[in-house]
């Protein structure tokens, strides 16, 4: 009867934690899942190139540093594979970074700024960004509330400028 019990119990809690992973982990791009893992997303409506495009003129127009675009989908084009549009923009300005860094040295890691532009597979164009509240936790960011809702602010402009 103990036998019998204990694969019970081992039954009931694999099921619940199959349940519980794919409530969390569903299928698509929704906000619950990107939130789960730290990225906050925003439908576009226009194609990536044209997004990163409206991204990187108003990055600019704010006085960011546009440091670098990436297009990965050409990159896998060059190796003979084929990805979706998808494209990577890197942007910050030191004047807020600096503060972040001062707080958690190791955000460092996940500064600068990015974001991502991708098609998805029915053709939905999403922008998402590290949620500066994940950075705090990930990173146990301390006294630098002030600085970052003001990022938490500016992100979310830029990326509704970006896909509207």
């Amino acid at each position: 009867m103990k036998v019998f019990t204990r694969v019970f119990a081992l039954a009931a809690s694999l099921f619940f934690a199959s349940n519980l992973f794919a409530a969390h982990h569903g299928n698509g791009h929704t906000q619950d899942k990107a939130k789960a893992d730290g990225l906050v997303t925003v439908k576009s409506s226009h194609s990536v190139a044209d997004t990163a495009d409206k991204l990187e003129a108003v990055l600019k127009s704010k006085g960011m540093t546009v440091f670098t675009r990436i297009n990965h989908a050409a990159g896998a084009k060059k190796v003979g594979k084929e990805l979706r549009p998808t494209e990577l923009v890197i942007f910050g300005n030191p004047k807020i970074g600096t503060p972040i860094m001062q707080c958690a040295q190791s955000v460092a890691i996940d500064l600068p700024q990015k974001m991502l532009i991708w098609e998805d597979e029915k053709g939905v164009t999403w922008l998402g960004y590290n949620d500066p509240a994940h950075l705090k936790e990930r990173h146990n960011i301390e006294g630098c509330d002030a600085v970052l809702k003001k990022v938490t602010g500016a992100l979310g402009k830029f990326a509704a400028a970006a896909s509207k």
